[in-house]
């Protein structure tokens, strides 16, 4: 199979990301993500590849470009969500780039927003945050620090 070659490389653009095959709403904290696929995402003229995932761009019945800012460092990202007619893909984008803020070579929706909080990335949260008071404890008391007391 022969590969158009753009500006020296067989792609327009390549990342790393993290993606995930599912229906519904991923634009949320969630299960999903932590066993999600870590790969380089490939875009071309004509196809998106993630892995062995490859997407041609004429069985995309639509594509979504979500733009949002984490909740506390405030560092911007993307989700790209791809329909065909089988799947839907979802890929989540580092959004320091200028490529995603360009002309695609398919078209998309662009939205913006925030990312929701499922029941588990809050759980998760809390029992982290549980952990480290626990362990700063436990720190804290090995080096002999002790509350005052009332004396």
């Amino acid at each position: 199979m022969e590969r158009a070659v753009v500006n020296g490389k067989p792609w327009l653009y390549r990342c790393f990301t993290k993606a995930t095959i599912s229906t519904g709403d991923q634009r949320q904290y969630g299960p999903r993500w932590v066993t999600s696929r870590r790969a380089l995402l490939r875009v071309y003229e004509d196809r998106l590849e993630c892995g062995n995932w490859k997407i041609p761009y004429g069985e995309v019945t639509d594509a979504v470009l979500y733009s949002f800012r984490s909740t506390f460092l405030r560092i911007p990202g993307y989700i790209l969500t791809v329909t065909t007619p089988e799947k839907t893909y979802h890929f989540g984008l580092n959004g320091w780039g200028k490529f995603w803020k360009g002309e695609l070579p398919f078209p998309v929706r662009r939205e913006r927003g925030q990312l929701k909080f499922t029941w588990f990335s809050v759980a998760v949260r809390v029992l982290l945050l549980a952990y480290l008071l626990y362990a700063m404890g436990t720190w804290l008391w090995s080096l002999g620090w002790q509350t005052p007391s009332g004396q």
